[in-house]
């Protein structure tokens, strides 16, 4: 049996192909198209699963949208004209798009992909999500707990899961949103919602949470863990343009200019950034208040995401936690719940996101609607593209391009010598990964024992901001002995670099280039069995230096998606200051392009 899922037309398009409930293949249309969090119909990345499995649209037996398209209509509709006329742009901008498109749902993936109407099946927003974390988890029970912007009304759930079953006893609905809240907060500091709150999360640790109460006066919680949000700071319920209004701007002063570049005294002051400004001490000092607003909003976050943790935890009784939505990429809170929470094991869904719910409709449909056994455990994310070494050989030479292509060992001895000398490494090998982590398939690696690193990558490679960590991967029998992980059933985490943990103190000079301001490191584990070639080269490097732990960042540079063929890598080697790209077998060094 084949099911397809898909979502789409909002962010983060994608489809993900199931054969007897297992993945066959998954991806975000983004991989192919080259549109960072590309919305539009998922038909390359559909394209891509279809003939991964060697199938025709007319061989699926079920394609399943993430969402209920007119249950959101409704939404839109009736919130603006509750606003009206204030909200009259935001509901004429929304009924061209939905008018237009987003409505017709089951007429465009008929006409796209040229099935059965009948077979078009609809899956709500937040059971998709999760579904995508309880079904791929293993786990046979389990507490659930979802949260994003907003789904069609909902924008946060409690939940539980046993066996084939999922039940959401528990809802928060729009406009009262975490998610939400946390990209006001992005756009205030001068972000693009959607893609920069990964950004507010690395900003957070160069400050501290001095408008912690100030942040309270937004919300109102309550004893079991929910919320609402004082709606007269915002309006993005009511504003196609701004998210929140003058009361907001009255309580945290002015908002960030987005050309304004963030330092502090602690951060320091990068090169590339040209000669410091004549004001420098007061940029530091108003770049302090917004890293301190930074802090304020982690914080509450965390503060807000164990509160709702403990509430599932009282009603199930239950020792595993499943988590799906945006809000489950905020790996901060994530290992702070393990630390701190009640449950013995956390699963998020690596592809949190709207991506990720093409996956649980997926499943929904498979194992709650139809009954069929569960067979899948997510232990790995390489559901996307490979090239053979013809495919890749072809391109290199389409490109004249001077290459070497190297034996397994003596790849993995040269490359694991040359970052210990230094040289940073475009890695692609294998199938790409399923979400937004770069796990060692389309990676760029580098020594994490050297402090310059950091500004290397960030500034010659991946052209991004420099206060910005970078993930270190470690070999599973040697985490312990850099990171604080001991007594945690953390793998469900750490397997997906979806959760931040301590470096230890006497390791933090040994490991700089990973280490953050405050001393964490978003930790992903690697295991032979997942990726032999990664983990050999972890390993390779650690008998070379005594530090089995390499630096690892997506390869991609600034506000592009990460890469996924051979020509989108040579494109990325040639416009950065990488070294060495590593095509599967094939080794491209800088000096001969």
């Amino acid at each position: 049996m084949y099911i397809l899922g898909i979502s789409c037309f909002y962010h983060e398009s994608a489809a993900a192909l199931l054969k007897d409930g297992q993945v066959i293949a998954a991806s975000a249309e983004e991989r192919f198209s080259r549109k960072k969090h590309d919305s539009d119909f998922p038909i390359r990345a559909i394209d891509f699963c279809l003939k991964k499995a060697s199938i025709l649209a007319a061989d699926l037996d079920y394609v399943v949208f993430y969402e209920k398209p007119f249950w959101k209509f409704v939404r839109i509709l009736l919130t603006t004209l509750a606003s009206y006329p204030q909200a009259y742009r935001l509901f004429a901008k929304a009924m061209i798009t939905w008018l237009a498109d987003k409505l017709w749902v089951r007429s465009i993936i008929a006409e796209e992909i040229d099935i059965d109407r009948q077979k078009i099946l609809f899956v709500p927003h937040h059971i998709s999500h999760a579904a995508s974390a309880f079904y791929a988890s293993g786990f046979t029970t389990s507490a659930i707990l979802t949260f994003d912007g907003v789904g069609e009304w909902t924008t946060a759930t409690i939940g539980k899961g046993d066996d084939l079953n999922l039940e959401i006893t528990k809802e928060i609905k729009f406009p009262h949103s975490l998610g939400l809240l946390y990209s006001v907060f992005t756009a205030f500091l001068g972000f693009e919602v959607n893609d920069g709150e990964y950004k507010v999360m690395g900003m957070a640790p160069y400050g501290q949470p001095k408008y912690l109460d100030k942040v309270k006066k937004l919300v109102r919680n309550f004893a079991d863990g929910s919320f609402s949000l004082n709606m007269e700071y915002f309006t993005y319920h009511k504003s196609a343009e701004y998210a929140y209004g003058s009361k907001f701007v009255d309580l945290f002063g002015e908002a960030r200019p987005r050309d304004l570049h963030f330092f502090t005294k602690t951060s320091g002051y990068p090169s590339y950034f040209g000669e410091k400004p004549r004001n420098y001490n007061e940029l530091c000092e108003l770049n302090q208040k917004y890293a301190d607003i930074a802090a304020s909003i982690q914080a509450f976050t965390e503060e807000v995401i164990l509160k709702l943790a403990q509430t599932v935890y009282q009603e199930t009784k239950m020792e595993n936690l499943c988590i799906a939505g945006g809000v489950g990429l905020n790996s901060v809170a994530n290992g702070l719940l393990l630390r701190k929470g009640p449950f013995k094991r956390i699963f998020v869904q690596p592809a949190a996101g709207d991506d990720g719910g093409s996956l649980g409709a997926a499943l929904y449909i498979y194992h709650a609607i139809l009954g069929k056994k569960r067979r899948f455990i997510q232990d790995n994310c390489y559901f996307g593209a490979d090239f053979s070494d013809g495919q890749i050989e072809k391109f290199l030479k389409s490109q004249r391009v001077k290459y070497q292509k190297m034996m397994e060992e003596k790849l993995i001895d040269f490359l694991a010598s040359e970052i210990a000398h230094g040289k940073v490494v475009g890695f692609f090998s294998d199938r790409a990964e399923w979400g937004p982590r770069a796990l060692g398939a389309r990676s760029i690696l580098a020594d994490p024992r050297r402090e310059e690193m950091k500004e290397i990558v960030n500034t010659k490679i991946k052209f991004r901001e420099p206060y910005r960590p970078f993930a270190p991967v470690v070999l599973a029998e040697r985490a312990s002995d850099y990171f604080e992980v001991e007594g945690l059933n953390h793998q469900y985490l750490t397997n997906f670099m979806l959760g931040v943990f301590p470096v230890k103190k006497e390791k933090r000079k040994v490991i700089p280039a990973i280490t953050h301001v405050d001393g964490t490191g978003r930790l992903q584990i690697i295991t032979q069995t997942q990726n032999r070639r990664y983990y050999n080269l972890v390993k390779r490097f650690g008998e070379k230096t005594g530090v089995y732990v390499l630096l690892n960042t997506s390869f991609n540079l600034k506000g592009e998606p990460i890469v996924n063929s051979p020509a989108d890598a040579f494109n990325t080697f040639s416009k950065s200051g990488l070294d060495i790209l590593v095509l599967e077998r094939y080794v491209i060094l800088k000096e001969d392009i």
